[in-house]
């Protein structure tokens, strides 16, 4: 892990289409800014957990009913 030091107004980039900027520190809480293109997502680490196991969770109920459809189809 890369850990840097940055002051408010101050930034960084990562590869040439992303620069993450402190706005301002507020006691133990940090406000950042990130622009990047429209095509890259952008997520807090929490919701993108969410969607990552909601993902997982739909691949299984798939999986489950393509299972029920062959069970179907084989004593048919």
């Amino acid at each position: 892990m890369l850990v840097l030091t940055r002051k408010p107004n101050q930034s960084i980039m990562i590869g040439d289409d992303i620069e993450i900027s402190v706005l301002a520190i507020m006691g133990e809480k940090v406000r950042i800014g990130i622009q990047a293109p429209r095509s890259v997502p952008i997520f807090r680490r929490e919701v993108y957990v969410e969607i990552q196991e909601d993902q997982k969770t739909g691949e299984a109920s798939a999986d489950v009913g393509r299972a029920l459809e062959e069970l179907k189809s084989d004593t048919g």
